[in-house]
């Protein structure tokens, strides 16, 4: 998004020393030891929400008021969620409202949900038409939000936009660029996804074709349909035998391109909205040939090749060009370009810069020099993108991009999601404590019916929705005293979940992969956790084969991290 579309004009408490002295005295055990990095940050968190006499002091401002609520400060001044100063209620309230008004979504004149035809929710219906990653930034948060709820009308939602997408919307099987997805319905109500929002019918954009291939596995393996899996692997095919080496100027495959001539798609350059930074010498016809939102695809690539469906040897070679590529470029010049829809010139977006970062913390082989190299991403974003505006709240924000200058509330969000990540990695507190204010001031944009509005600008089904439940849960994830103390929520996981329920007698579930992962927040500890069958053993590292349990605050729950082999668990409270 980015406001040269017509019309458009878009829009922890604090944590400080203790958690801060804690975690350099522990290091390296806060990356490696839960039990650590846990008391260190839970400490101050449980001290500022739950004791009686700090709750007395917090207040709120009447004297000001921020999107829908009036705005809660701490006894510190710094800004708390709308909701509660509960951290872990308040996530879980909005994200749930997020679902709520998303699942409830009346249907389009043309008899399909209206997130399936517009990218902005109005009252009066938007004339705009879907955004160009909104359904595949949509089954991405519902991914988690299935694991962290159990609620199964989660995933016949991920299956009908996945099932509509697939019918309506591809490249001919015999195009240039065939059997990849079209981003953007030109007529509005046709129901037919045909072209790119600024360059019309035809011309589709190979990363959100990637993207979507990424989820599709994920549904797939989610699901047991193999048509997900057919499509992904039609979609890997192409962008794999597309793939080129890239430089400066171009990236492995295009921002825009024309599916059937194969001609990429050329910017448009208008006064004031194509501004690259002093010094630099983009032109018109390179810009619409550079990208960097290419870690789905990496993850496409990988996924089939796990799998050993499709071509592996091609995956592979175009897996690596792709990675090359990034780091020898965008890494270093922090040039990471385009990836919204709407754009009309030159522009570096956040979402491309944190995405990257994510994968090499998820990817630690992918760079031996991560830690180095992620750390240079958020400089780069704090130096271009840092948002004062909200300074008297105690928190910066995070802008969307260096030519729409607004604080965003699913950039912010995914910014502290991946600062908690680094901060959960390597003991690092350099932003922890407005990492989490963040999460606190991106609350603000949720109404109590769930319209999720972006600051100054419109009620964006992507920013808003897909692309804003995720960054919550992975900061559970990074940090499960920002989880709920009531409840049990799956936060992490490194296989796909094909099942979940949660009772009143324990948790069942089941992943896809046999060797996995998982993180539970919990309200008490379990008597016994039963895989395949067979009992799962008490451990005090989690690395070890077994679950470790690690008590947080003074009501008995705590975090449960399981590392198990077998695909069937069933967990007993």
């Amino acid at each position: 998004m980015n406001p040269g579309y017509p019309g458009k004009g878009r829009t922890i408490l604090l944590i400080q020393y203790i958690a801060a002295i804690i975690c350099i005295l522990l290091a390296p055990g806060c990356s490696n030891n839960p039990l650590a990095s846990y008391k260190g940050l839970d400490e101050r968190l449980i001290h500022a929400t739950k004791d009686s006499v700090i709750k007395e002091r917090l207040y709120l401002n009447r004297d000001s008021t921020l999107s829908y609520h009036n705005v809660r400060l701490d006894q510190d001044g710094g800004i708390l969620p709308w909701y509660s100063a509960d951290l872990g209620e308040s996530y879980d309230k909005v994200i749930n409202l997020v679902w709520g008004f998303w699942d409830k979504m009346e249907l389009d004149s043309n008899g399909i949900k209206y997130y399936m035809n517009h990218q902005v929710w109005r009252p009066e219906h938007d004339k705009r038409g879907l955004g160009g990653d909104q359904l595949m930034m949509a089954l991405s948060s519902w991914d988690l939000l299935y694991n962290y709820t159990g609620n199964k009308a989660i995933v016949e939602n991920m299956k009908y936009m996945a099932d509509y997408y697939l019918s309506h919307g591809f490249s001919g099987p015999d195009d240039t660029w065939a059997n990849l997805p079209y981003p953007y319905n030109t007529s509005l109500h046709s129901g037919i996804y045909d072209g790119d929002m600024i360059l019309g019918k035809g011309y589709l954009q190979p990363d959100k074709a990637g993207s979507f291939g990424y989820e599709l596995v994920r549904l797939y393996k989610k699901t047991g349909e193999e048509k997900y899996l057919d499509a992904a692997i039609k979609i890997a095919n192409t962008l794999a035998a597309k793939v080129q080496p890239g430089d400066e100027f171009h990236s492995p495959w295009p921002f825009k391109v024309n599916a059937k001539t194969g001609e990429a798609g050329k910017l448009i350059n208008k006064p004031n909205i194509n501004k690259p930074e002093p010094g630099t010498t983009y032109k018109s016809e390179q810009e619409s040939v550079y990208t960097t939102n290419w870690t789905p695809t990496l993850g496409l690539f990988t996924a089939l090749t796990a799998l050993g469906k499709g071509d592996a040897a091609a995956y592979t070679r175009a897996h690596d060009i792709a990675l090359n590529w990034l780091k020898t470029f965008p890494a270093k010049n922090n040039k990471w370009g385009p990836f919204f829809e709407d754009i009309l010139g030159w522009s570096d977006c956040q979402i491309n810069a944190i995405t990257y970062a994510m994968y090499l913390m998820d990817n630690e082989k992918a760079d031996p020099d991560w830690k180095n190299t992620v750390k240079g991403i958020f400089q780069w974003v704090r130096s271009s993108l840092d948002d004062k505006e909200f300074a008297k709240y105690g928190v910066t924000t995070t802008d969307e991009q260096t030519i729409y200058r607004t604080p965003g509330n699913s950039h912010s969000s995914r910014q502290a999601s991946m600062e908690l990540r680094y901060w959960e990695m390597t003991g690092d507190t350099t932003r922890l404590t407005n990492a989490i204010r963040q999460l606190n001031w991106a609350t603000y944009m949720v109404n109590t019916d769930g319209r999720n509005y972006y600051i100054r600008d419109d009620i964006w089904l992507t920013d808003g929705y897909g692309d804003y439940v995720r960054h919550y849960i992975r900061a559970m994830a990074a940090a499960p005293q920002l989880a709920p103390a009531k409840g049990d929520h799956l936060l992490r996981t490194s296989s796909v979940v094909t099942g979940i329920t949660y009772e009143a007698s324990g948790i069942s579930y089941a992943t896809f992969d046999n060797t996995s992962q998982e993180r539970f927040r919990l309200q008490k500890k379990p008597f016994g956790i039963i895989v395949d069958g067979n009992k799962l053993n008490e451990v005090t590292n989690g690395n070890m084969a077994g679950y470790l349990w690690q008590t947080i605050g003074k009501d008995g729950g705590g975090v449960l991290t399981l590392n198990k082999e077998g695909s069937s668990v069933k967990i007993y409270k």
